[in-house]
């Protein structure tokens, strides 16, 4: 291979240099956890807000959510020749102007507009954004590198939406998005500051990206996000009434639950890329398996206040470790869309949100009760194990053939543990 010419060649970064990128892309990752999550924090006070009853308040989620599976793929494929940086900080100057508009909502109807146009951004920032961290580092530190950026994400469940929800509770719910945008100007400058820049993919096309869609492992994969990672969300969404209505705790030990379910997934986040450079499929596999049969506990085990603390906190953990090996294993058969591969699974996500919380509500309203939702998300868990496996068989058949991510623009140096 020929020597690259003078002109683009950069001076080496030091580790220095790159973990304080990584932790910049991290802010994001927190900056759009908060405004994910604050919003059923507050969703009372929103209700109150804009004059609607909560029910209807529900739908600022659900926009947020259409929000994300609309952009991620359009916004990859579309951006896929604009340069890395460049394009993480309009994605975060747009999610900035999004939660402004949240929080000057003057009614119900632009509120729902204001959440729509915030979520946009948000799969395909964490697309672009796991891809520099991880051209960044060498091809075996590459899943340590992304989970440091999705880290951000699950540091904002166990700090950011508590915090946040606080802020919108004392000073009223806008405060809690005025908050998210602090947090999405500081990533802009830190991004600006310490992020190198990188070109995107001249001769990528919207056709080309999109064509990624047409790969069985990627579709395959999708799957495994929508159904498997389903079943953490046939809990998740009903985590309340299981504290007080099924181990008979008061309302006030619900944030304390909460707090479990954050702690867990800062653990499945770190753990889950370090499993992902191990052995990527194997873990991805290990952690589904892992969480359908947590799920089973937690039903089992619920009454038990103890037994609700541990088995809360080891499904994120499990269900953070799957989410890390999905996006991982998008970006490794989504062919030269990697980009495209990494956003997707943010869709995947959202889909998953929506079908575990649609499953988990039709069980409760058949008589079966609270405990119910955990075992229709083992369910989830066991039926994505079967895209899995066809998977593996298409994957047996085609032999073990690595993808390369997108080259770094300085040398590789060794990221420390996150």
């Amino acid at each position: 291979m020929s020597a690259a010419p003078p002109s683009t060649v950069r001076p080496p970064l030091s580790t220095a240099r790159v973990v304080v990128a990584v932790v910049a892309l991290a802010i994001g990752g927190f900056a759009i956890g908060t405004t994910e999550f604050v919003t059923m924090g507050v969703l009372p006070d929103i209700a109150e807000g804009v004059g609607v009853d909560i029910p209807s308040a529900g739908h600022v989620i659900s926009v947020y959510a259409l929000g994300v599976v609309v952009g991620a793929p359009v916004i990859a494929a579309l951006s896929a020749r604009l340069p890395r940086r460049a394009l993480l900080i309009g994605l975060m100057a747009a999610f900035l102007v999004g939660n402004g508009l949240t929080a000057l909502a003057p009614g119900y109807g632009t509120l729902l507009l204001a959440r729509f146009l915030t979520g946009l951004p948000h799969g395909a920032y964490f697309g672009v954004a796991s891809l520099v961290a991880a051209s960044l580092v060498a091809p075996h530190l590459r899943g340590r590198a992304v989970s440091s950026v999705m880290l951000g994400l699950a540091a904002a469940m166990l700090t950011g939406v508590p915090a946040a929800t606080w802020l919108g509770q004392q000073f009223g719910w806008r405060s809690a998005y005025w908050t998210v945008v602090v947090l999405a100007a500081m990533t802009v400058a830190a991004v600006l500051a310490v992020v190198p820049s990188s070109p995107g993919r001249s001769e990528a096309t919207v056709r080309g990206e999109l064509g990624a869609l047409r790969r069985p492992q990627v579709l395959l994969t999708l799957l495994v996000g929508i159904v498997g990672f389903g079943g953490m969300f046939a809990l998740y969404s009903y985590i309340a009434p299981v504290v007080t209505d099924v181990a008979e705790l008061s309302r006030g030990t619900v944030p304390v639950v909460l707090l479990a379910y954050g702690a867990g997934g800062v653990v499945g986040t770190v753990l889950g890329g370090r499993l992902a450079d191990l052995s990527l499929f194997r873990s991805l596999v290990g952690s589904l398996v892992v969480l359908g049969v947590l799920l089973v506990g937690v039903a089992l085990t619920s009454p038990y206040p103890v037994a609700l603390f541990v088995g809360v906190f080891l499904v994120s953990v499990a269900a953070s470790t799957l989410a890390i090996c999905l996006q991982m294993r998008l970006m490794e058969t989504a062919g030269e869309a990697q980009m495209l591969g990494a956003a997707l699974n943010h869709s995947a996500l959202n889909l998953a949100n929506a079908l575990g919380a649609w499953l988990g509500g039709l069980v409760i309203a058949a008589g079966l009760g609270y405990r119910a939702p955990s075992v229709v998300g083992a369910g989830l868990a066991a039926l994505g194990l079967l895209p899995l496996a066809i998977s593996a068989v298409l994957r047996r058949r085609a032999g073990r053939t690595p993808v390369r991510l997108a080259p770094a623009p300085t040398r590789q140096v060794r990221v420390p543990a996150a």
